[in-house]
């Protein structure tokens, strides 16, 4: 991901933070679907994905007002959806978590 230049350094740690975040939860994905673990292994495996999901999720929260805000400031009139609802499931992700 291309990095600007005109981010200041706690924005650049949000994103590296989430970045981080995310790829920790993309292995223990793959760890829990191997299958390997034991029982004690795999549920705080589980919980430690949990945690790392609902960070993640509030980041794009905090990302999409902090959009929001700009396209307002700058007299955008609306905001288009990056994908339709057929695409996405049902269009309802509040429910994931």
């Amino acid at each position: 991901m291309p990095k600007s230049t005109d981010q200041n350094p706690e924005e650049l740690n949000n994103i590296n933070d989430f970045e981080r975040s995310l790829s920790e939860l993309e292995g223990l994905v793959q760890q829990l679907e191997k299958g390997e673990l034991s029982l004690e292994d795999s549920l705080k495996q589980f919980e430690r994905g949990i945690e790392l999901a609902r960070g993640c999720q509030l980041a794009l929260k905090q990302a999409e007002l902090k959009v929001r805000t700009l396209v307002q400031k700058n007299g955008i009139e609306s905001l288009e959806n990056f994908a339709d609802d057929s695409e996405s499931g049902n269009g309802n992700d509040s429910d994931i978590i």
